[in-house]
C-alpha cells in the first residue's frame, strides 16, 4: 500500500498565509497540514508516499527535508500548477497508481487517525469516504445506497435543500485497489483529460466511473470521525479548534456559534430544550422568505409587541437585541457605584468600570445567600444601583417571590436601583415574575430584566426584555438603542409568541420534570456533588480524583461534549451543566459514568 498526495494548488484563499509557501504548509496547532499527515502516515508502514508538487515547489521540498519521517517520499512535478486543476495533478501520478494499491489525499484535509484507519482496515478494495452533509462543506456530493454503492453524484444545478438528510460529501480520501487504477479510472483519466481538458477536477472521472454497473468502487460513511477541508481563514480557524490540545479553550472563545460543529453536544450556553414546538418553528420557516427580504420595524413598534406579549404598558418596555445589549445600554446609565453578587453572571460587572463594583461575595455551603443576606451587607455602602440574578448564574440559587418583594421594597426606601434579572425564572418551580404594570408603577427603582432567548429556547433570534417606570431612564435607555435593534424574525417571533402561551406552559411542565431526573442521575456520579438549582442549569462540585479541567477536555475529546469549567468564577472545582432533553442528558451521563 502506498499514498498519494495532491499538494501542487496555490491556495488563493488563504490569502497573505500562502503567499510565501504552498497550501499544506499553513500551520494547526503549531504543526503543518503535511507534516501532521506524513507523521500519520508513518504509523501505518506504507511502501511510499508520492507527492504532486507544483507552487513553491522547491521550498516545499527543502522544509520536508528537515521532517523525521520514515516512509520514502517521491516527487512528481506538476509545473503547469496555475493553469490546471487536480485532474491533470492526478493525471502525472497515473504510473504510479498503477504500481500497487493506493490511499489519496488532497494536501488541505486535516483528519484523525481514525479516519485513516477506517480506510485501511474495510476489506473492500476501492472506497471513496464520505460523510453526512454539512452546511459547511463544498465540493462534491453524493447520494448512496443501503449497499453503500454511490447512486449519484450531485451537481450544483441539481442540488435541492429539502434533500440534504439524503446527502453526502466526498472527503476527498479515497483507497484505490491496483487493478481498478489499471484497468478502471487510469483509461477514464487519460480519456477525461484529452477529451475535456486539464483544468478538471479528478472527482468528474469517478462521477464517469460510477454511471457503468460494474464500476468496483463504494463509498464509505464516516461515523463521528473528525476531518476538516482547509480553504479559507474561517476554515483554518475552525480547524484550530477542532485539532489542536488547546480545543476546550479556542471553543469557549468562540462564545456559540456551534452549530458548525453538528456532532458536539453544548452544556454550556444555557435554552430551553423543549421550546419552540415544531409548530411555531414552521410558522417562521414558512415566512422565512418575507423576513429575510423586508425591514424588520423600528424600536417603537417592536416595544409594542414586546409590552403586548408580557401585559405591559408600552412605556415600560424596550427590546433588546438579547439581554447583552439591553445590559450595555443600562451599564452606561449606572453613574455611581454597583452592587454585585458573586460569583454571578458576568455580563453586567464587565460593562462597568472595575471601580464602580461592589460585591458580595458569598461564603456559605454551595453559594447560597438570602435577600436579607444582601440587605445586610449592602446597608452602610454608598451604592447607585444593586444587581440580583434570580435564579443566580451559575449557583442556582433562588430568592423567593416574598423575599425579592422585601429587596425591592427596601431600595425603594434607600433610593436604590434594583436591577432584577430574571433570565431564568420561568425555569424554577415557582416561577413568579416582576414584569407587571402594578409593581413596576408601585416601584420606579425597580428595573426588570430578562432574555427571551434563554428561556424560549430562540438564542439565534437575539431578543430580550428590559421594564420600568422609571421614566427618565427608560427615555436615555431609548436613546442608546439602535432604531432597528432587532431583525424581521424576532420581530414575527414576538407577533405571534402569543398563540404559543399553552404550549410553553407545557414545555416548562416537560423541563422541571427531566431536571429533576437529570439531577438525580447526576447524584449517581461518585465524584459530583449536585448542588440544588432552580434554573436550566446545575452546578455540581468535582471531586477527587478528577477536576473540573480534566472533566471538560477529556468530555469534549472523547465524547465531543463541551461543559463549563467554572474553577475561576467560583474561585473552587466546580462544573456548570446545562439541562438538555432526555436524551441528550442520559448521553452525558453515559460519558460521565465512563470516564
Amino acid at each position: 500500500m502506498q499514498a498519494v498526495i495532491l499538494a501542487a494548488g496555490m491556495g488563493k484563499r488563504l490569502g497573505e498565509l500562502t503567499k510565501g509557501h504552498t497550501k499544506c504548509m499553513i500551520q494547526v496547532g503549531g504543526e503543518t497540514l503535511i507534516s501532521r499527515l506524513l507523521h500519520q502516515l508513518d504509523l501505518y508502514k506504507l511502501s511510499r508516499v508520492v507527492m504532486v508538487i507544483g507552487y513553491k515547489a522547491q521550498e516545499l521540498k527543502a522544509y520536508l527535508q528537515t521532517l523525521d519521517i520514515q516512509t520514502p517520499v517521491e516527487f512528481v512535478e506538476n509545473t503547469v500548477y496555475d493553469k490546471t486543476n487536480n485532474i491533470y495533478s492526478l493525471y502525472m501520478a497515473k504510473d504510479w497508481l498503477a504500481k500497487e494499491d493506493t490511499l489519496l489525499f488532497e494536501s488541505d484535509i486535516i483528519m484523525e487517525n481514525a479516519v485513516i484507519e477506517k480506510l485501511l482496515n474495510n476489506p473492500y478494495p476501492s472506497l471513496a469516504l464520505v460523510d453526512k452533509y454539512e452546511n459547511w462543506m463544498d465540493g462534491t456530493v453524493v447520494t448512496i445506497d443501503e449497499e453503500n454503492r454511490i447512486r449519484r453524484f450531485i451537481p450544483n444545478s441539481q442540488f435541492r435543500y429539502e434533500e440534504i438528510p439524503t446527502y453526502y460529501k466526498t472527503v476527498n480520501v479515497y483507497k484505490f485497489a491496483k487493478d481498478f487504477s489499471q484497468n478502471m479510472y487510469i483509461p477514464f483519466l487519460e480519456a477525461y483529460c484529452k477529451a475535456l481538458g486539464k483544468n478538471e477536477y479528478y472527482e468528474q472521472v469517478l462521477r464517469v466511473i460510477n454511471m457503468l454497473d460494474n464500476s468496483g468502487m463504494r463509498a464509505l460513511p464516516l461515523e463521528g470521525e473528525q476531518w476538516y477541508e482547509i480553504d479559507d481563514i474561517q476554515d483554518l480557524d475552525i480547524a484550530e479548534s477542532i485539532f489542536t490540545d488547546r480545543q476546550y479553550d479556542l471553543l469557549g472563545s468562540r462564545y456559540g456559534g456551534y452549530w458548525r460543529y453538528p456532532n458536539m453536544l453544548d452544556y454550556c450556553y444555557l435554552v430551553n430544550p423543549y421550546f419552540p414546538n415544531q409548530r411555531l418553528r414552521d410558522e417562521l420557516a414558512a415566512n422565512f422568505d418575507r423576513l429575510l427580504t423586508e425591514y424588520p420595524s423600528g424600536q417603537r413598534v417592536n416595544n409594542l409587541l414586546v409590552a403586548k406579549d408580557f401585559g405591559l404598558k408600552q412605556d415600560y418596555v424596550a427590546v433588546g437585541n438579547g439581554a447583552a445589549e439591553l445590559i450595555k445600554a443600562l451599564a452606561e446609565q449606572m453613574l455611581g457605584k454597583v452592587g454585585v453578587v458573586r460569583p454571578t453572571f458576568e455580563e453586567y460587572p464587565n460593562r462597568l468600570m472595575p471601580e464602580q463594583v461592589v460585591a458580595y461575595t458569598t461564603t456559605a455551603p454551595d453559594f447560597r445567600y438570602t435577600a436579607d443576606d444582601l440587605m445586610g451587607y449592602f446597608v452602610d455602602k454608598d451604592i447607585w444601583s444593586l444587581v440580583l440574578i434570580n435564579p443566580d448564574n451559575p449557583s442556582g440559587n433562588y430568592i423567593p417571590y416574598k423575599d425579592c418583594l422585601r429587596l425591592i421594597e427596601w431600595c425603594q426606601k434607600k433610593d436604590i436601583i434594583l436591577v432584577l434579572d430574571e433570565s431564568f425564572i420561568d425555569f424554577s418551580t415557582e416561577h413568579p415574575t416582576f414584569l407587571d404594570n402594578t409593581l413596576l408603577e408601585q416601584y420606579d427603582k425597580l428595573v426588570v430584566v430578562k432574555s427571551i432567548s434563554k428561556s424560549y429556547g430562540v438564542p439565534g433570534l437575539r431578543l430580550g426584555i428590559l421594564a420600568t417606570s422609571n421614566a427618565m431612564l427608560m427615555a436615555n435607555l431609548h436613546r442608546a438603542l439602535a432604531i432597528w435593534n432587532i431583525n424581521s424574525f424576532g420581530e414575527f417571533f414576538l407577533q405571534i409568541l402569543g398563540k404559543y402561551e399553552k404550549p410553553y406552559q407545557q414545555a416548562m411542565n416537560a423541563f422541571r420534570e427531566e431536571r429533576e431526573r437529570f439531577i438525580e442521575q447526576l447524584n449517581d456520579i461518585s465524584y459530583l456533588r449536585v448542588l440544588p438549582s432552580e434554573a436550566n442549569y446545575v452546578l455540581c462540585e468535582v471531586k477527587a480524583p478528577h477536576t473540573p479541567r480534566e472533566l471538560a477536555v477529556r468530555l469534549l475529546k472523547e465524547s465531543k461534549i463541551l461543559i463549563k469549567d467554572c474553577t475561576k468564577k467560583c474561585n473552587a472545582p466546580y462544573i456548570r451543566l446545562a439541562v438538555r432533553d432526555a436524551k441528550d442528558n442520559d448521553q452525558l451521563i453515559k460519558a460521565l459514568k465512563e470516564l
